[in-house]
């Protein structure tokens, strides 16, 4: 998705959707090109544990497919957690709610549109040996 909207991959922000053991779905949004600490992100979310939420769940859930999950319009407000490095860009690229179409917003107009929390989620991906 990066190379087609022209962006390196960090300033695009893919959402995902994870369940804690003890409330309800949250969301969480990280650069393209990092891969989720799931410890980092239940500390962040005062939780013992979570999990990201299983590609099945996700239309019912969320309303969206995968690769089109979006925290600006998803069927129910989602507690919402960035990862810190959204705070470098002046302006990034998330999804539209489609598969393949993306929005460029200011990271301050999308923190203020989710009500996200920011929090250092992200780790660099493990290769693959």
């Amino acid at each position: 998705m990066a190379a087609k909207i022209g962006l390196p991959p960090e300033q695009v922000f893919k959402t995902l959707v994870a369940r804690p053991d003890r409330n309800g779905i949250c969301m969480v949004v990280i650069p393209g090109d990092r891969e989720l600490n799931l410890k980092a992100l239940a500390a962040a979310a005062g939780e013992r544990k979570i999990q990201l939420v299983p590609v099945k769940e996700l239309q019912s859930l969320t309303g969206y497919i995968r690769g089109g999950v979006t925290a600006l319009a998803a069927k129910r407000d989602f507690p919402v957690y960035v990862d810190e490095t959204i705070e470098l860009f002046d302006v990034v690229s998330i999804s539209a709610g489609v598969r393949g179409l993306q929005i460029l917003i200011a990271p301050a107009d999308y923190l203020h549109a989710t009500n996200g929390t920011i929090a250092a989620l992200a780790e660099p991906k493990k290769s693959i040996q």
